[in-house]
């Protein structure tokens, strides 16, 4: 083997070690996969929870909060849906 074909052999192997290391690291840090990070109570996890203008409307949908979707930003995780621990 030539010193060009050891050098693209390592360069992949490089790669794919990378490539591992992230993929453990997000599994860890991920919700869904039990993670160390917990869902929001408030939105179960989704990051979004029912717009003001859906609960107390009379029929209609939309505002700028939601752009029409009927779904704003949780307000308990800032729309991440991860719980957060509040320092006091």
């Amino acid at each position: 083997m030539g010193p060009i074909v050891l050098t693209q052999l390592a360069t992949g192997l490089s790669v794919l070690a990378g490539a591992a290391l992230v993929k453990s690291v997000m599994d860890q840090n991920n919700p869904m996969a039990g993670g160390s990070f917990p869902r929001c109570p408030s939105c179960n996890g989704t990051g979004r929870v029912s717009c003001f203008c859906s609960r107390w409307s009379d029929g209609d949908v939309g505002c700028r909060t939601c752009s029409g979707s009927g779904r704003m930003a949780c307000n308990s995780c800032g729309g991440t849906g991860l719980h957060r621990h509040e320092k006091i």
